[in-house]
């Protein structure tokens, strides 16, 4: 399905497609946004096809201003934060690569981005239990909908307290806001507002 989302952005020649991801930058610029979201969706697709296509290395467009050059395949920095971020780092949206290894996050960032991903590996670990650590924990339905419920106020506090922080060091941030293994979705975060 997403390949055939993408199929407009194939279609487009090399410099459409250079002017609409930059333009598409220059609205990301500033926000902490939501993988789920709509905007940040195309943008995935458009330079996914862009990356295909070495679009960025081309130099057919100018990077936005407050854009950096990613070292992993020289695209613009949109760093995609994920629960996996101590052992992955921030994630390029451009090539799914490690944009920013975890040791090189700024300074005062990585022990409460550490805190914060251990403590949701804990919740999110309920998930995987198997044999006896299942059985342990009783009643395994009712296990999994606490962990939810508690994936859900942890990627809540993160996405207002935590991600944020890392808008005095990168222009825009992307984070990941769904668990498929708890079963939360994007609109889980936004119940009860």
């Amino acid at each position: 399905l997403w390949n055939q989302y993408g199929s407009l952005f194939r279609r487009f020649d090399d410099l459409t497609l250079g002017r609409w991801l930059v333009q598409t930058l220059a609205h990301l610029n500033g926000g902490n946004w939501r993988y789920s979201h709509p905007l940040v969706g195309c943008y995935k697709l458009a330079a996914q096809t862009g990356h295909q296509r070495q679009i960025w290395l081309k130099r057919l467009v100018e990077l936005p201003f407050s854009f950096t050059i990613a070292e992993c395949c020289r695209a613009p920095l949109l760093p995609l934060v994920t629960r996996d971020v101590v052992e992955s780092g921030l994630i390029c949206i451009h090539c799914n690569e490690t944009a920013v290894a975890f040791g090189d996050l700024p300074a005062g960032l990585g022990a409460p981005i550490s805190r914060w991903a251990n403590d949701y590996a804990a919740i999110h670990r309920i998930a995987h239990l198997e044999g006896a650590e299942k059985t342990a924990v009783g009643s395994f339905d009712d296990a999994l909908d606490d962990a939810a419920d508690q994936a859900i106020i942890s990627l809540k506090h993160a996405s207002l307290e935590l991600f944020p922080l890392l808008l005095d060091h990168y222009p825009a941030v992307v984070w990941e806001d769904h668990d498929e293994c708890l079963d939360v979705r994007p609109e889980d975060l936004d119940a009860g507002e």
